[in-house]
């Protein structure tokens, strides 16, 4: 859990960078190598070609950015997801694959000038501290004013993370009056699995965000309390899950498949063969098995939906996942910075690479998954010529070339695609209405003991109706254009309500129970 400016509803194409963005993690090998500097041969002219400029040119040269753009476009012509980390940038995309982070345990919102708490994780240190959702930040550290002007997000962010066993002094308002709290910084849990419960009798549900370090911990946390109900199926949820640790992946795998079988294995022109395989006796290799997949699942979800997929272990349901079959590898370099590189491709026991074509540009390849995202909120099936076709033991036909199709296709259409609904997001309108409702209804909210006891109480509420009051006449006037989206909008407004008070388990939950099509997902 981080301290960030949170936006929860998006745009089919914000939505769809956020994930290219997080699909950046890929399939990920553990460890560094120490890169090397450009070579200086005679075949090489980049060295002297730097040289030249930095003597001659006509204006001074922003070395960290020339630098930036330049590795940008070298990697560029090779794939992709092969990548250059700025020194300024490095521990910020590492942490993304931690277990956790170093701060305070907060998260925040920026409502006009003033900065609201909208959730303090349970037992983090701001908690510990007295923190609580609803106060306004006046000032960190006695100079440094958060309200009372335009921040944005990162920047505050900033100022709030530090070292561990490092201290951070607020200045809050609390019911009209001030409070100065003094928060010891530490590392803060960030799970890597959003949600686990038992769905309907018999079925476990376990919703994986991403592959990071303990995730195969996490998820078999989560597993082991439903073995003890007894569960006959389980569905593991990869939506949005853009990768992360092969090793991870393989962990979960070797858990669900029996025997001595082969789950993935990877090969580069500089990379030898090297093979996984499941070895150990898995806690759930004999109940039934579903995995929810969409566009934005990518890499080591892929790992584990194409082992199972390939040993006709699982049903595969959703639409089709991201096809990134590429595996990178990190190389420290001596300014500080690190080059992310592709040094294999991976493939499914059946020797199916899942990686999309990407020769005609990264933008191209972009721009193909944004249109796919487009396509699935409109409720319209992938039509994408598959690849190559392969047979699994017990005769199912399974592709290559283009991400996992699924078992059994079902679009989402839940996505607000009418450009005309950004009045929603303009000025944090959804955002700002969540928040200050559940601020004015914290008792009765905090009161409620799970998400059915929420459902119950607020599941007829309407409130389209209730958003619309708060709305200024300019806002009225849009929101009159998506009123055929008054369901969805209900939808996302009960969600959010419900991460407020159980976080991610209560996003998720929620989700689940009002989205139409969850049902029909289940086995």
């Amino acid at each position: 859990m981080q301290e960030n400016n949170k936006v929860h509803w998006f745009t089919p194409i914000s939505y769809a960078v956020l994930l290219i963005v997080g699909i950046g993690i890929g399939v990920f090998l553990k460890g560094t190598i120490n890169g090397t500097s450009w070579g200086s041969g005679s075949d090489n002219p980049i060295p002297e070609i730097i040289q030249i400029v930095n003597g001659k040119y006509v204006d001074s040269v922003k070395r960290d950015s020339a630098t930036q753009k330049m590795a940008d476009f070298y990697l560029s012509q090779l794939d992709p997801h092969s990548v250059y980390i700025p020194p300024s940038d490095l521990a910020a995309v590492n942490e993304q694959l931690q277990p956790n982070f170093k701060g305070i345990g907060i998260e925040f919102q920026q409502f006009k000038d003033s900065v609201y708490v909208s959730y303090v994780l349970k037992n983090g240190p701001a908690d510990k501290a007295g923190l609580q959702i609803g106060d306004v930040l006046l000032k960190a550290d006695d100079s440094v004013v958060l309200s009372g002007r335009k921040w944005e997000g990162e920047d505050i962010r900033k100022k709030l993370k530090g070292p561990a066993n490092t201290k951070v002094s607020l200045l809050i308002a609390r019911a009209g009056q001030t409070k100065k709290i003094i928060i010891q910084r530490d590392n803060v849990s960030l799970s890597p699995v959003d949600a686990s419960y038992i769905v309907k009798p018999g079925t476990g549900y376990i919703k994986i965000a991403r592959f990071a370090d303990r995730t195969y911990e996490a998820f078999m946390q989560a597993l082991e309390p439903m073995l003890k109900d007894s569960i006959k199926s389980l569905v593991i949820d990869l939506r949005g899950n853009g990768g992360g640790l092969l090793s991870e992946a393989v962990a979960i795998a070797d858990e669900l498949i029996a025997g001595n079988k082969l789950i993935v294995y990877t090969q580069g022109v500089h990379s030898p063969r090297v093979d996984y395989f499941s070895k150990r006796e898995g806690l759930f290799e004999q109940g039934a098995l579903t995995v929810l997949m969409d566009e934005s699942s990518a890499s080591a979800s892929e790992v584990l939906a194409g082992a199972l997929q390939d040993w006709d272990r699982a049903t595969i349901v959703g639409t089709r996942s991201f096809g990134k079959g590429l595996v990178q590898q990190q190389f420290r370099l001596s300014n500080g910075g690190a080059l992310r590189l592709t040094t294999a491709k991976y493939y499914s026991p059946l020797g199916r690479n899942i990686q999309r074509p990407y020769d005609a540009g990264k933008l191209q390849y972009e721009h193909d998954y944004f249109m796919r995202i487009k396509q699935d909120a409109i409720g319209k099936q992938d039509s994408t010529i598959k690849g190559k076709a392969y047979k699994t033991p017990k005769g199912h036909i399974v592709y290559g070339g283009g991400g996992i199709y699924p078992d059994k296709w079902l679009t989402s259409s839940t996505v607000i695609i009418d450009s005309s609904a950004s009045v929603l997001y303009e000025a944090g309108l959804l955002n700002e209405f969540v928040f200050r409702y559940y601020v004015s209804h914290k008792k009765q909210m905090e009161a409620l003991p799970n998400v059915a006891a929420f459902l119950g109480q607020n599941q007829n509420i309407d409130w389209w109706g209730l958003l619309n009051a708060q709305a200024n006449n300019q806002q009225k006037m849009e929101l009159l254009k998506i009123v055929k989206y008054k369901t969805i909008v209900n939808r996302q407004v009960l969600a959010q309500l419900a991460r407020m008070r159980w976080y991610k388990q209560g996003l998720i939950e929620v989700q689940n129970s009002l989205d139409p099509n969850f049902a029909s997902m289940l086995p």
